[in-house]
């Protein structure tokens, strides 16, 4: 049984750990990202994104292009996109260049950089907040949510030097937007930019400077040459058939979680070594492989995952009873799962923002609930092995262990015996050269320890150390 276990940590060490573990290749001086925001901006997206910004960070990049053409997207992906932007360093450049489409959620990002270049022809603005169902109906809960994102959105607009009024108008009907006596647009309408308006010259702040867009430019190549980067080390960022997979590990992560502990609990309740052990690490390597390839769980999670499994394992077969090894490992593992959902950039706050804790909060409480339903279903009809005999808690076990027969005139209260097996709290006994199932009142009693029947009642036979 103990091989069983053994087999069990060191599949999951060994399989998770991989791909974690790859050696890092420093890059050149001044290097520069390109990071494409193509297509409707969704999760596998925002994988690439935060990969991009946490190697640029990392790795002491010069300048992050977003190569954007995009119709927009999920505003959960954006949010995150932009906060991620707002906490990058001011040393490295941000730029978006636009080719063809920056709308709805993709001019949220664009705003959320330094310098905005479009193509001839390009649009930029047309922000309205959808719902999955339609626009928000008016009252307090479209308030909040325009309120909410608009303030995020024009901070960091703000932060980089673009007009807040300028972009609030294209998220609120509402809002008109003025350059001098010109209505660039009417109230009713959301502002949408064609790469002439967004370039037009405007006074602001007594400064002549162009109204969203730093210049046109035909290709990303021009673009380049325009920025003096085409010298430059660059790194083209794409999105990689494993960030596509990790989107839908990251979606159905609560079943992988159920599966993976399930699993194993099942292994460990079942004689042999089958079926049941693998699937649930297999399901477990899946979890953290996803989330690994999501940019958000890393080698760091897999250790305290696997230092968890190795202690409660220590406990178990190590360690009389069950105390702070146990318990620390507990802890261990549910940390290791809970930091594997939620987002770290280097530079950040170590400590999660409740945006993304609740989730991986909710995702891995609901986890546990159904796993810990399904394990009491599955302990009524699964078989009883002597692993899960020490897993459960002395105090059930006194109350409910049923013993073979004992003759009442060989066995008696103050009849003195030695433990053949540890007592944890049940085991065996000699009496007399007769061998004896027996219990304890809780307590976990050593293998050859001196012991005395103190109670006969039945076939239970309780005993204790004797002093």
């Amino acid at each position: 049984m103990k091989a069983r276990i053994t087999l069990i940590t060191l599949a999951i060490s060994c399989i998770i750990a991989a791909p974690c573990s790859a050696v890092e290749e420093p890059l050149k001086a001044d290097t520069v990202y390109i990071i494409p925001i193509k297509g409707v901006i969704e999760r596998a997206l925002l994988y690439v994104v935060r990969r991009g910004l946490r190697e640029a960070e990392k790795k002491g990049a010069s300048a992050i292009i977003f190569h954007m053409d995009t119709p927009g997207g999920l505003v959960s992906v954006t949010e995150e996109i932009v906060r991620m932007l707002i906490d990058l360093p001011d040393d490295i450049k941000t730029y978006t260049f636009v080719d063809k489409d920056a709308l709805s959620a993709g001019a949220f990002i664009a705003v959320s950089t330094d310098e905005i270049y479009m193509t001839p022809g390009s649009r930029l603005g047309a922000s309205a907040i959808i719902l999955p169902w339609g626009d928000i109906p008016e009252g307090d809960s479209r308030e909040k949510a325009f309120s909410a994102l608009s303030k995020l959105i024009t901070s960091a607009a703000e932060r980089h030097g673009h007009d807040p009024k300028l972009v609030e108008a294209m998220i609120r009907k509402e809002k008109e937007y003025k350059i001098g006596d010109e209505v660039l647009c009417p109230v009713g309408e959301l502002l949408t930019l064609s790469e002439i308006d967004a370039s037009r010259i405007v006074k602001r702040n007594g400064k002549q400077v162009p109204l969203l867009s730093s210049g046109t430019v035909k290709s990303l190549e021009e673009l380049k040459e325009k920025l003096a980067l085409s010298d430059k080390n660059i790194i083209e960022m794409n999105i990689t058939t494993e960030e596509t997979v990790a989107r839908y590990i990251e979606l159905f992560a609560v079943l992988f979680l159920i599966g993976g502990i399930l699993g194993i609990y099942i292994e460990v309740k079942t004689p042999g070594f089958g079926v049941p052990g693998i699937l649930g690490a297999l399901m477990l390597v899946i979890f953290f492989w996803g989330h690994n390839v999501a940019g958000l769980s890393g080698l760091g999670e897999v250790i305290l995952f696997v230092t968890g499994l190795t202690l409660i394992a220590f406990e178990i077969f190590v360690i009389p009873g069950f105390g702070v090894a146990g318990i620390t490992g507990i802890c261990c593992v549910v940390a290791s799962l809970l930091m594997a959902m939620i987002p770290y950039l280097p530079g950040t706050s170590w400590t999660p923002s409740m945006a993304h804790f609740e989730p991986a909060a909710f995702n891995l409480s609901l986890s546990i609930m159904i796993t810990f339903v399904a394990a009491i279903l599955l302990s009524k009809v699964l078989p009883r092995t002597s692993i899960y005999s020490k897993l459960v808690m002395p105090a059930t076990v006194a109350s409910h262990v049923t013993l073979t027969s004992v003759n009442p005139k060989e066995v008696q209260e103050g009849l003195k015996g030695v433990a053949i097996t540890d007592l944890r709290p049940a085991g065996t006994a000699d009496f007399n050269n007769t061998r004896i199932d027996v219990v304890t009142e809780g307590t976990f009693i050593k293998k050859d320890a001196q012991l005395i029947i103190t109670e006969v009642r039945g076939n239970r036979v309780v005993v204790e150390e004797k002093g």
